[in-house]
C-alpha cells in the first residue's frame, strides 16, 4: 500500500491555499506583514474555549464598535475601521474584510494615500489566507506605488516585502528576492529589532521554499530570538511553526514537534483559530510518521471543526482525508469511505487537483482492500492520468514562459541597440554640424560634402528607425503566436479531460448502472425509469464527447488539415442546420504545420457558424487547394451579404479573431460581399 500523506508545501500552488498567515502590526498598530504557514498535517495537545480565551479581545473590539456612530469623516475614521478590523481577523475574517473595505473606500473619499496604503496592507492579509494571490499581488503592486509617492522609506521598505511575499507565494522567487534585498537596505537604515526579526522570518520562508533548509534554521532561529525580545506573540508563533517545517524536512521530528507545540498554546492565548488549525495539521504530521493514531484523530477532527468555520477549503480535505486514514487502518473501510468521498468532492469544487491525485491513490488502496478489484483499478487508472496532466500542463506552461521570455528579452536587447546607435548617431551629427560652422568660410566644396554627408545620415536614420518599426511588429506577432499557442494547448488539455476524465467516469456510472440492473427486483414502472436514466446517461457521453471533438478535433490531430475540415463540413450537413460543400484540389501526400493547420481550422470553424448565425444562407463551400508554393482556402455563402466597408469599423470579437489568426499566419485576406449576392472570404499563405 502507498500513502502519500504529506501537503503541497513545494513546487505548484495552483491548487493549494496556504493554512495560515500571521500578521504583525507596525507602531500604529495598522500594518500587516505576511509570513505563510506551509501544510502541514496537525495535532493538538488541549483544546481551550476560544470563548474564555478571547474574552479580552471582544471587549476590546466592543469598544471600538461604540466609537463608530460618533466617527466624523477624516483620516481618524479611516484608522478606526482598521483597528476594528484587525480584532476580527482571527474569529470572523468576512466582518474583518467588510471593516478594511470601509477603511480603503473613506480614505479614496478624502484622499488619504497612507490610509489606502494601511487598507492594502491589511486587506491582501486575508486575500493571501484564501489563496488569492493574483489579487493579492496587483494591491501589493499598487501599494508600493503609492509609497513611493508620498515618499515614505519605512511604508515603501514595508509594501516592498509585502509585495515580495506575494510573488514568492506565486513561486516567482527571483522577484521575490528584488523586493527582500531593496527592502532589507531601506529596514537596515531603522536598526529597530522588530523590524530584524520581521526580515529574517521572511527570508527563512524565501530559503524552505528554495529548499535550503540549514539556511532557513539560521534566519528562523534568529527569528524567534527577536520576537522573544520583544514579546510580540503573533510574530513568535508564525517564526516557531515556520522554522517547525525546515526541522521537519530534516527528519528531526522531535525538535520540530516542540515549535509546533509551543505555536499552539500562543495560537489559543490570542485566539488565532488559523493559527490554531495549522499547528494540529503541523502536529499531526508529525505523529502520523510517529504512529500514534488515536491522538492523530482527535487531532484531525479539531482542524476539520475549524476548517469549516473558517471555510479554509484545503484544510478541511487534507482533514477529511486524514480522518480516512485513520479508519482505514482501524479497517472500517466504511468510514474511512465515507471521508475519503468528502475529500474528493472538496477537491472537485476548489479545483484541488494535486490533492485530488493523491486522493485517487487512497481510494484505489481502499478498493482493494473492500475486494472491489474493479474500482481499485479505476481510481489507479485515474491517479496516473491525472498526475500525467498535471505533469505535462507544468512542462508546456515552462516551457512556454521560457519561449516567450527568450524571444522578448532578445527582442528588447535588439531594440535597445539600435536605440542606442540612433542616439550615438544624433551625437555625432551636432559635433559635425558644430565643425560646419566653424569651416564654412573654408570651402564650399567642404560645405557640400557635409551637406551630403548629413543627407545620408538622414537615409540610414530612417532605414534604422524602419528597422526599430520591423522588430516591434515581430515582437507582436510572437506575443499573438504565444496567445494563440496557449488558445489551442488549453483547447487540447480541456478536450483531454473531459474525454479521458469525465468521459471514462460517465462510463463507469453507465456500467455500475447496467450491473446493479441485473441484480435489483424493480416494478415495470422503475424498469422503465432506470431504462430512460440509462439512455439520457448514452446522450450525456454522447454529448460530452462531441463537445471534446469540437475542441480538439482527433482527426485534425492524426489525419492532417484536408480530413478535419471534410468531417467537419459532413458534421455540419448532417446536423440539417446548413448545406457545405467541401473541396479539396493538390492536397494530396501535402503536409501542412500543425499549427498552421489548427489556425486554418479555427478560421473555417467561425466562418461557418458566422454563415449559420447571420447570413442566412441555405449552402455554402468551403474549398482548399495547393498550387505549387501557395496554399489558399476559399469559404462561399448563398446568404444575404453585406457592405464590406462596416468591417473597418466593427470590432466584433469573431471578424477580429480571424484577422489576428491571418495576420499570425503572414497571409492575405480578401472579403467580396454585396447586400443580396452572398460573401466569399478567400485566405492565401505563402508555403
Amino acid at each position: 500500500m502507498i500513502f502519500d500523506y504529506g501537503a503541497e508545501n513545494h513546487g505548484k500552488r495552483g491548487d493549494t491555499q496556504p493554512l495560515f498567515e500571521l500578521i504583525l502590526h507596525d507602531e500604529n498598530s495598522d500594518f500587516f506583514y505576511f509570513r505563510t504557514m506551509k501544510k502541514y498535517i496537525a495535532v493538538a495537545i488541549l483544546l481551550f474555549s476560544l470563548n474564555e480565551i478571547s474574552a479580552q479581545s471582544v471587549k476590546s473590539r466592543d469598544s471600538l464598535l461604540r466609537l463608530l456612530p460618533k466617527a466624523k469623516v477624516d483620516t481618524n475614521a479611516v484608522l478606526l475601521y482598521i483597528n476594528i478590523g484587525q480584532q476580527y481577523e482571527g474569529p470572523d475574517p468576512k466582518t474583518a474584510k467588510y471593516y478594511y473595505s470601509k477603511a480603503g473606500e473613506l480614505s479614496r473619499k478624502i484622499n488619504y494615500t497612507l490610509g489606502v496604503i494601511k487598507y492594502i496592507t491589511n486587506y491582501t492579509y486575508l486575500l493571501n489566507m484564501e489563496g488569492l494571490y493574483d489579487s493579492s499581488l496587483l494591491l501589493n503592486l499598487q501599494s508600493v506605488e503609492l509609497s513611493r509617492k508620498i515618499k515614505d522609506s519605512l511604508y515603501i521598505a514595508k509594501t516592498l516585502f509585502n509585495t515580495g511575499t506575494s510573488y514568492r507565494l506565486k513561486g516567482e522567487f527571483e522577484k521575490a528576492e528584488v523586493c527582500y534585498l531593496e527592502g532589507g537596505k531601506l529596514f537596515a537604515k531603522f536598526g529597530n529589532v522588530e523590524m530584524k526579526a520581521v526580515t529574517d522570518d521572511i527570508l527563512q520562508n524565501l530559503y524552505f521554499d528554495l529548499k535550503q533548509y540549514e539556511k532557513a534554521i539560521i534566519y528562523g532561529q534568529g527569528a524567534v530570538t527577536g520576537f522573544r525580545t520583544n514579546n510580540d506573540r503573533p510574530g513568535l508563533g508564525t517564526a516557531l511553526s515556520n522554522l517547525g517545517l525546515s526541522y521537519v524536512n530534516l527528519r528531526k521530528f522531535e525538535t520540530a514537534a516542540e515549535l509546533f507545540k509551543e505555536a499552539l498554546v500562543i495560537a489559543i492565548r490570542i485566539g488565532d483559530r488559523y493559527m490554531e488549525e495549522t499547528q494540529y495539521l503541523n502536529l499531526g504530521d508529525i505523529l502520523l510518521k510517529q504512529g500514534d493514531y488515536g491522538n492523530f484523530k482527535i487531532n484531525m477532527q479539531k482542524a476539520l471543526v475549524l476548517s469549516k468555520e473558517l471555510e479554509s477549503h484545503g484544510s478541511e480535505l487534507i482533514a477529511n482525508r486524514g480522518l480516512s486514514y485513520y479508519y482505514y487502518y482501524k479497517k472500517n473501510y466504511s468510514l474511512s469511505k465515507q471521508y475519503a468521498n468528502a475529500a474528493l468532492a472538496l477537491s472537485y469544487k476548489y479545483d484541488l487537483r494535486i490533492q485530488r491525485e493523491k486522493l485517487f491513490v487512497h481510494l484505489s488502496n481502499l478498493a482493494y482492500s473492500m475486494q472491489d478489484m474493479q474500482l481499485g483499478e479505476f481510481y489507479e487508472t485515474q491517479s496516473t492520468l491525472l498526475g500525467d496532466s498535471i505533469l505535462n500542463e507544468t512542462i508546456q506552461k515552462n516551457t512556454l514562459e521560457l519561449e516567450k521570455k527568450y524571444e522578448s528579452e532578445k527582442k528588447e536587447l535588439l531594440i535597445k541597440q539600435l536605440h542606442l546607435q540612433a542616439r550615438n548617431q544624433e551625437l555625432s551629427i551636432r559635433q559635425k554640424n558644430i565643425l560646419n560652422f566653424i569651416l564654412i568660410g573654408s570651402a564650399a566644396t567642404l560645405l557640400l560634402i557635409i551637406i551630403l554627408s548629413f543627407r545620408t545620415y538622414k537615409q540610414k536614420q530612417k532605414i534604422q528607425q524602419q528597422r526599430i518599426i520591423e522588430l516591434e511588429t515581430q515582437q507582436q506577432l510572437t506575443a499573438t503566436e504565444a496567445v494563440i499557442k496557449g488558445e489551442e494547448q488549453e483547447r487540447t488539455r480541456i478536450a483531454k479531460d473531459l474525454h479521458d476524465g469525465l468521459g471514462g467516469m460517465l462510463s463507469g456510472i453507465k456500467h455500475s448502472f447496467t450491473t446493479m440492473k441485473g441484480n435489483l427486483i424493480m416494478t415495470p414502472d422503475n424498469v422503465q425509469a432506470f431504462e430512460r436514466s440509462i439512455d439520457m446517461l448514452d446522450s450525456s457521453i454522447r454529448e460530452m464527447r462531441r463537445v471534446a471533438h469540437n475542441m480538439m478535433p482527433e482527426a485534425l490531430v492524426r489525419f492532417g488539415l484536408d480530413t478535419a475540415l471534410r468531417d467537419f463540413c459532413n458534421d455540419i450537413n448532417q446536423s440539417g442546420a446548413l448545406k457545405v460543400n467541401y473541396q479539396s484540389i493538390g492536397m494530396e501526400d501535402v503536409t501542412i504545420e500543425p499549427i498552421t493547420a489548427i489556425t486554418l481550422y479555427r478560421i473555417v470553424q467561425e466562418l461557418i457558424n458566422n454563415t449559420m448565425k447571420h447570413a442566412g444562407a441555405t449552402s455554402a463551400i468551403v474549398q482548399l487547394t495547393k498550387s505549387k508554393e501557395l496554399l489558399s482556402l476559399t469559404v462561399e455563402d448563398d446568404g444575404k451579404g453585406f457592405d464590406t466597408i462596416i468591417l473597418k469599423a466593427n470590432k466584433g470579437i469573431g471578424w477580429t479573431n480571424i484577422r489576428n489568426r491571418v495576420d499570425f499566419l503572414k497571409g492575405k485576406l480578401d472579403i467580396r460581399s454585396k447586400e443580396g449576392e452572398g460573401t466569399s472570404v478567400q485566405i492565401e499563405l505563402n508555403g
